[in-house]
């Protein structure tokens, strides 16, 4: 297990330059580099609050200020006509908590640089050389997630201009009208990067993508769009004319109050009426598979996981979708053959840090699932993991192999598991090959044939798993290490067959920082590590026997309230699991849902002693987490979505510090979760 502090704002680690002195420039050829000209020539992102200020500035007159504000990092953009294979440097000073400047679209690696000054402005700079092909370019400057109000100025682009031409007027605007607001929507046109909208032939907006909507006051009003670049902006649409007013209907409001309740094969959906509705369409999974004129609907989609939104709608169209909730329907029971209430221990079978040997005949009989700590590769990349007991000279007391072995076998009599487990806070695996990937099958294969092991336990940590750029569908990652991890344990999991007990211990930021951050994010800026695991976790969720993620060395982590948690409380467990239990989008997308686990499937990962990791919780304050989730009782400031009686156990870090701590989580914990029944 890591024993790193790890904290969210790590996924803003990446490659910053701060300079001190501005060099000299052969030509500055983006378009109003420093505001004076207000925002002309710059596309800000809608919810920025993008304007110009005339305080604090570095140069001339004005400067940039915006705002971020929930998913919107306050980005403001231009395209710019560049020659291909050319070199360049790009500059900005910038003023603020976290302030990112970046290029994208050159055709090579495209840069991005930040830097954290938020009392007075600091230079950015950094260069990139343009593809073959490449005649434009995209420069940008944006704040970061929950960082506040930042600032810039005097950016430079410096290089050779190329050529460029204004894009084509937009077509197929139409525009829709209820008793407040007008809705305008059109086709996007090629090389476009904003359009501007017109109401009555005068501008009154800019949009970055093909939708706009506002409330003009009641009339009837004549809208055109016009679509712009770096090299100028195109001849307007066509017109069209839109009714604002009393006699225009009104949409319905937005469905509130989704829950859905699985009974064997079916789904059952209930939601609030929503004002103003005369009918509802239900999606699962996406796909819109009814239209109900009431307020609940019973579903049979099939074995699997599965996601539900509603919509309201009437005569004047269809409102947002909700949001989203999840069901999983089973129709075999859990694998791994395990009691009701578990406890999962990590047994130091190849070292001993500091805790002392266990042996394996030794372990106490309150543990259900025993994970031998660690199998390792015989490097980074090799696949090829391997398994030692811990050397006499660090173990003096350890057993032989036979005895060793023979301790294992007289676990399993009693009905323990015991597994391997991969990786740990030194055992970093990247499978980033298909070769790797095969090598990690046979190696893993040939340590639980060996000992006659019950399964596999992946504990992943450190550079082992990441996201690639452009890697956001959860359902079909594209990124090889991830791809490969998941077809070496499908593989395993055929080979062994249902008994076969797989389980996970990755870190909160592996897995519930999804809410915030997946991977490297939209700008390819955030640390590409930010819950890789969650692919993985639902590609094998109707294989994965427990997941218990590490609710210690964390950082803070938001919850589904949109508090922050600290680890150490019972209130950080609640929201930690409760992720897990209820689902949750990625990154805020309600659109790309992590899908709720099985109860059964989910287990609450803690150190057995302040010792043995950051963030222990002591006994009771571990009970009233588990009362709150599995009871509705004792709970803190933070409300699960659900109550989940079947909330599988504990795991902890580890039977050797246990030992050490005088057995107090084992034996504690194995009398409540006894009590539970």
């Amino acid at each position: 297990m890591n024993l790193r502090k790890l904290a969210a704002v790590a996924v803003l680690a990446l490659a910053g330059t701060m300079l001190a002195a501005s060099p000299a420039h052969a030509a500055n050829i983006a378009v109003n580099p420093g505001f004076e000209s207000g925002l002309t020539g710059w596309t800000c992102t809608a919810s920025s609050g993008a304007a110009v200020v005339s305080s604090p500035v570095h140069g001339g007159t004005k400067a940039l200020q915006a705002t971020p504000a929930g998913n919107d990092t306050a980005r403001c953009q231009q395209t710019v006509s560049v020659k291909p294979s050319s070199a360049y440097t790009l500059s900005a000073w910038v003023r603020g908590g976290y302030v990112f400047l970046g290029a994208t679209g050159t055709g090579g690696t495209d840069p991005s640089t930040w830097t954290s000054s938020p009392s007075a402005y600091a230079q950015l700079s950094t260069t990139f050389t343009t593809g073959a092909s490449t005649t434009s370019v995209t420069v940008y400057v944006n704040g970061w997630y929950g960082q506040g109000t930042y600032q810039a100025d005097d950016l430079v682009l410096d290089g050779a201009a190329g050529q460029g031409q204004p894009p084509a007027a937009p077509t197929g605007l139409t525009g829709t009208g209820n008793a407040t607001t007008a809705s305008l929507s059109w086709s996007a046109s090629s090389g476009a990067t904003g359009y501007n909208v017109y109401r009555n032939g005068t501008k009154v907006a800019v949009a970055t993508g093909t939708t706009f909507s506002e409330t003009p006051g009641t009339g009837t009003h004549s809208y055109q769009v016009s679509a712009t670049n770096a090299s100028g902006e195109s001849a307007r649409s066509g017109a069209v004319s839109v009714t604002v007013g009393t006699g225009q209907p009104q949409l319905p409001s937005v469905p509130s109050g989704l829950a859905a309740t699985v009974s064997g094969t079916s789904v059952s959906l209930r939601w609030n009426a929503s004002t103003g509705a005369t009918a509802y369409n239900v999606y699962r999974n996406g796909t819109k598979v009814a239209a109900p004129t009431g307020t609940s609907y019973t579903d049979t989609p099939g074995a699997g996981t599965h996601t539900y939104q509603v919509s309201a709608s009437n005569s004047a169209g269809e409102s947002a979708r909700s949001g989203q909730v999840s069901a999983v329907v089973s129709t075999a029971p859990p694998p791994g053959d395990l009691p009701k209430r578990v406890l999962v221990g990590y047994l130091h079978a190849s070292f001993a840090n500091g805790s002392g040997y266990i042996r394996m005949a030794d372990v106490p009989n309150e543990w259900n699932v025993i994970n031998l700590s660690f199998g390792e590769p015989t490097s980074v990349t090799s696949g090829d993991i391997r398994f030692t007991q811990c050397p006499v000279a660090e173990c003096p007391n350890v057993e032989s192999e036979a005895e060793f072995i023979a301790g294992i076998r007289a676990k399993q009599a009693l009905g323990k598991k015991v597994l391997i487990s991969i990786g740990g806070q030194n055992g970093q695996v990247q499978l980033s090959t298909t070769a790797a990937r095969d090598k990690f099958v046979q190696s893993v294969g040939a340590i639980i044939d060996r000992y006659g092991l019950d399964g596999l336990d992946i504990d992943f940590e450190g550079h082992s798993l990441y996201l690639d750029n452009g890697d956001t569908n959860l359902a079909n990652p594209t990124t090889p290490v991830i791809v490969n991890l998941i077809s070496a344990l499908k593989s395993l999991k055929a080979r062994y067959g249902s008994k076969f007990v797989l389980t996970m211990a990755p870190e909160t930021f592996f897995v519930q920082l999804g809410y915030q951050f997946y991977g490297p994010g939209p700008n390819g800026s955030a640390d590409r590590r930010a819950a890789s695991y969650l692919p993985v976790i639902h590609a094998m969720r109707n294989d994965l026997t427990l997941l218990h993620v590490q609710d210690y060395n964390s950082g803070p982590i938001t919850g589904l309230d949109n508090q922050y948690h600290t680890m150490g409380t019972h209130d950080f467990h609640v929201a930690m699991t409760d992720m897990l239990l209820a689902g949750f989008p990625i990154a805020g997308n309600p659109n790309n849902v992590f899908p709720a686990l099985r109860q059964d499937q989910v287990a609450i990962g803690l150190p057995a002693a302040p010792f043995a990791g950051n963030g222990f919780t002591t006994v009771s304050e571990v009970q009233k987490a588990f009362d709150c989730l599995a009871k509705g009782t004792n709970c803190g400031s933070y409300r699960p979505r659900g109550v989940y009686p079947n909330l599988r156990g504990l795991m902890t870090w580890s039977i050797n510090w246990d030992k050490y701590n005088a057995f107090e989580f084992s034996r504690s914990h194995r009398a409540y979760l006894n009590g539970l029944g």
